[in-house]
């Protein structure tokens, strides 16, 4: 983006004298009483600008070691950490009054503890949250003057100087797509007040780097029409209509047509402050799981992509209990400021694990966002909650969506059986988001973001059982901790149950229950802990594939002790041709029953998974179906292996 006015002293509030204030916003660089400090050699910057970018977060040693050896670490790799580690230990000095290390290191990596006026990325947040603040208050110009503040904190590209490590890389695009976004409020608070020629050159310069960022081509289009210049903003919508069709095959947003449409035969019209939202933000969101644990590189994209504004639907995957929705609601506690018209979190299954109604689901959106005008009357006998004709329901969707549109809001749909759920129900245009998680992968939704959700790494998943059953507990067995994990497949409801049980079981050793976790015959009976039950869990999931795909699963679960197989082992198992194998193992992945690698790899050379609760789970059922139809069943169902 072009450069904003050059910084003259160190941003934020006044530092202590000696106090060592850092800035990523351009190159990496240290200040101590206004003279620049020498960071040492790249490595050890490349480690201190990883931290640096997490700021009061751990950061994985790994995350680290990427940073510093992207293809092929030294064995000294980690010696030569440590060193760095105390290079920037002594560079930091101690934190806070009592004087303690501010460079810590625990079980989920080493954190970095740093104030606001520290560094200059925690004070451009802070000011644009407050911009943001600002702008929904109706305070238009206190919203321009903090919003161009935290602009103003930018020195060039971010750690220009250290692009060519891909993790520091990827840091820095997410501080760039945080500057468009605050540079968009900016623009658009601007054009508001009528001063859109302040805001016109900088958002071509941008628009040039960014041609297919609409938010920011709309900004452009309404500061030149603001500044008189109706014929250029005309232009500016023609060349993106035309990019969009060459480059993607589509057209520009409906939202995009109106406002070009809304232009057309009109002349200058000087825009005026908003007055203040009517209805205040809207949250009913559920209670977060206090051991939330792990997750931190996808909490971390979850807030990238839904707070930068990138993404309208996201789509988080995974089986059950996973920790889908757990994630899911702590990203939509942290979005408060991206989303202020509120976060609502939507059950899309009830409690029985049936899917909801279309129309029970857009009553309970409309009761939200106080769209009640579409309800229509209700016959005798129906619940007056629910709109109970077609039109009503028409009405009802069409009202969501025009609220959609006008409002920035974030809506969790949680527990989605499939795409059918909730078409209908995400944006078409606007700037409101939709999260959804589901245990299959949704496929037959495009375009959306995705994130599917692997096992917890056995560091996050010793992590979380910790914290349930205590880090001294933990400590006095470590090799057990880990085995009681593995056998749970770092399926994070598994050691969640794990843990409670251990809780209350103080004087089981950590030994024995890691035996009885490892028997595949007890596995499953172990977790249960009062009315949380894995395999409960699992079979809702059983339950929702369809009678060909259990069959398959059945099949390949009985593969491998480890759950594992190749193609043509599941041919064989299947006793089918190669193409129904293939057609029948990735309907399981799109289910989320059945995991594949993660790169690009052929079917033949793929080792696909079934994991291992949902692999014991499926041996179970297909025993007990052996029980009751003994000899009764021959071959395959004809729907899961009729080749296409």
């Amino acid at each position: 983006m072009t450069r904003p006015p050059v910084r003259t002293g160190v941003p934020g509030a006044a530092g202590t004298a000696g106090a060592v204030h850092f800035s990523l916003l351009g190159p990496l660089t240290a200040r101590r009483d206004g003279r620049e400090l020498p960071l040492g050699p790249r490595k050890q910057r490349l480690v201190l600008a990883t931290l640096l970018a997490r700021p009061n977060t751990p950061v994985p040693v790994d995350v680290l070691t990427d940073a510093v050896w992207p293809d092929d670490p030294p064995r000294t790799a980690r010696k030569n950490l440590q060193v760095y580690i105390s290079a920037a230990r002594a560079l930091l000095g101690p934190g806070g009054d009592g004087g303690t290390d501010r460079l810590v290191h625990g079980c989920g990596g080493y954190l970095l503890r740093i104030a606001e006026g520290e560094l200059d990325t925690l004070r451009f947040g802070s000011l644009a949250r407050a911009g943001r603040a600002a702008a929904e208050r109706g305070d238009l110009p206190g919203a321009a003057r903090l919003l161009r503040e935290a602009l103003d904190l930018w020195e060039g590209p971010p750690l220009h100087d250290l692009r060519d490590s891909s993790g520091v890389a990827d840091e820095a695009d997410r501080l760039e797509a945080r500057c468009l976004t605050v540079y968009e409020d900016w623009a658009e608070a601007e054009t508001e007040l009528g001063r859109a020629a302040v805001a016109v050159d900088g958002l071509r310069d941008l628009v040039e780097r960014h041609p297919l960022r609409e938010r920011l081509r709309a900004a452009w289009m309404n500061s030149l029409h603001q500044s008189g210049r109706q014929a250029e903003s005309l232009a500016v919508y023609d060349d993106y209509r035309q990019l969009m069709a060459r480059e993607l095959g589509l057209e520009p947003s409906p939202a995009m047509a109106a406002l070009y449409r809304s232009m057309l035969g009109r002349g200058r019209e000087v825009r005026r402050p908003a007055a203040p939202r009517e209805t205040p933000s809207r949250v009913t969101l559920p209670a977060g799981t206090g051991a939330f644990t792990g997750r931190r590189e996808e909490l971390r994209g979850l807030l990238d992509v839904l707070g930068c504004g990138e993404e309208r639907v996201v789509v988080v995957s995974g089986p059950g209990g996973a920790g889908k929705s757990a994630l899911a609601v702590r990203a939509a506690q942290l979005l408060a400021d991206p989303f202020p018209d509120g976060r609502v979190h939507v059950r899309v299954r009830g409690e029985d694990g049936t899917a909801r109604g279309r129309a029970e689901i857009l009553a309970e959106l409309g009761r939200w966002c106080g769209v009640a005008e579409a309800r229509a009357e209700v016959p005798s006998g129906a619940s007056a909650e629910v709109p109970a004709s077609a039109g009503a329901l028409a009405v009802l969707a069409e009202a969501w969506q025009e609220w959609q549109a006008r409002h920035r809001a974030l809506v969790v749909l949680d527990d989605v059986p499939d795409e059918a759920s909730v078409r209908g129900l995400l944006p078409r245009s606007g700037k409101c988001a939709v999260l959804v998680t589901a245990r299959g992968q949704l496929p037959g939704l495009a375009p959306v973001h995705r994130i599917a959700l692997p096992p917890l790494a056995d560091g996050e998943a010793l992590e979380l059982l910790g914290k349930l059953i205590g880090a001294g507990r933990l400590r006095t067995d470590p090799g057990a901790a880990l085995r009681i994990v593995r056998a749970c497949g770092g399926l994070p409801l598994a050691v969640e149950v794990s843990g409670m049980r251990l809780a209350v079981l103080r004087h089981l050793p950590l030994a024995e229950y890691a035996d009885r976790l490892d028997d595949p015959s007890a596995a499953l009976d172990e977790l249960v802990a009062g009315d949380v039950s894995v395999r409960h869990r699992i079979a809702s999931g059983w339950r929702d594939l369809a009678d060909g795909d259990r069959w398959v699963l059945g099949r390949l679960a009985g593969l491998a002790d480890d759950g594992c197989f190749t193609l043509d082992r599941a041919t064989v198992a299947l006793g089918c041709g190669e193409r129904a194998a293939i057609r029948a193992v990735e309907a399981l992945i799109d289910a989320g029953a059945v995991t594949s690698p993660a790169g690009e790899v052929t079917a033949h050379a793929a080792l696909y998974e079934v994991p291992r609760l949902l692999c014991l789970f499926a041996r179970e059922q297909g025993a007990a179906g052996q029980q009751e139809a003994a000899g009764d069943r021959t071959g395959a169902p004809a729907a899961a292996l009729t080749p296409g």
